[in-house]
């Protein structure tokens, strides 16, 4: 299944490779930034049905236009960036269906169990999604915080899956080292969240085609969706038109009965 998204950078819809993120805006390389507000993507995709897409701000300034979006759409998105215990309750007020948490959880880079309980405390397991993006070294995934530049100490495998399932509703995954490449999906890493997860997951990253719609959907056994970002054509892309991601989703719907989550 297509999940649609708005990625936010300094009050803008854009699309960046995702290992360009750092403190240096020189190593920033950046796909495409919308003329367009934020909210119009999430009226889009309201008045297409696209449920459990994700809004994503990346640094500070992003706050109003995550706002908006979540305004235009109540219900319909998630949204994810500097989400805290002080603050999620908030967003859910503020229309967000699920918070999407990552770097708060990972203080100097560990993994700390205690944030993660504090976090389920003030929204709960089913409005909680964990961003579990990861980069390979090692012969391992390991999940990456502070804008995907900082290895944390989580593995992402099996046991970590099934361990953090029982918190979340969701996982998030962005394939960094693909993020923004436009070079196709990592397979592997899709197999193994298919495998492994005992919950649904969101897949991000080197989406360049239908066909990678089609090979996650199968792979992931519908257990895994998929985001595709810089290829798509709402974003200045050429590989995928947004109006084929709707009908595939809608045909996806038709051949199960409607009973696809999100759909």
């Amino acid at each position: 299944m297509f999940r649609p998204c708005i990625d936010l950078h300094e009050g803008k819809v854009k699309q960046i490779v995702g290992a360009t993120l750092t403190d240096d805006p020189q190593t920033l390389r950046t796909n495409f930034v919308s003329d367009r507000p934020a909210e119009w993507y999430a009226a889009l995709y309201k008045r297409d049905g696209l449920q459990g897409g994700h809004v994503v701000m990346l640094g500070p300034g992003n706050e109003s236009q995550a706002r908006a979006a979540l305004a235009a759409y109540p219900g319909g998105l998630q949204i994810g960036g500097g989400i805290k215990p002080e603050n999620a309750c908030a967003w859910l007020d503020a229309g967000a269906s699920h918070v999407i948490v990552t770097s708060w959880l990972f203080p100097g880079g560990r993994f700390d169990a205690g944030r993660l309980h504090a976090m389920v405390d003030a929204v709960g397991a089913q409005r909680l999604v964990l961003d579990l993006s990861c980069r390979f070294r090692d012969g391992n995934y390991h999940v990456v915080a502070e804008r995907f530049q900082r290895f944390t100490d989580l593995v992402l495998n099996r046991e970590t899956l099934v361990r953090l399932a029982d918190s979340c509703a969701e996982f998030l995954v962005h394939a960094v080292d693909a993020e923004g490449l436009v070079r196709g999906i990592d397979e592997q890493l899709v197999r193994f969240l298919a495998e492994s997860s005992p919950i649904p997951v969101t897949y991000a990253g080197g989406a360049r085609s239908l066909s990678d719609l089609e090979t996650v959907t199968r792979i992931g056994r519908g257990r895994v969706d998929l985001t595709i970002g810089s290829a798509l054509d709402i974003f200045g892309g050429t590989g995928v038109r947004y109006a084929d991601c709707v009908e595939f989703n809608r045909r996806l719907k038709a051949s199960s009965g409607g009973a696809l989550r999100g759909l």
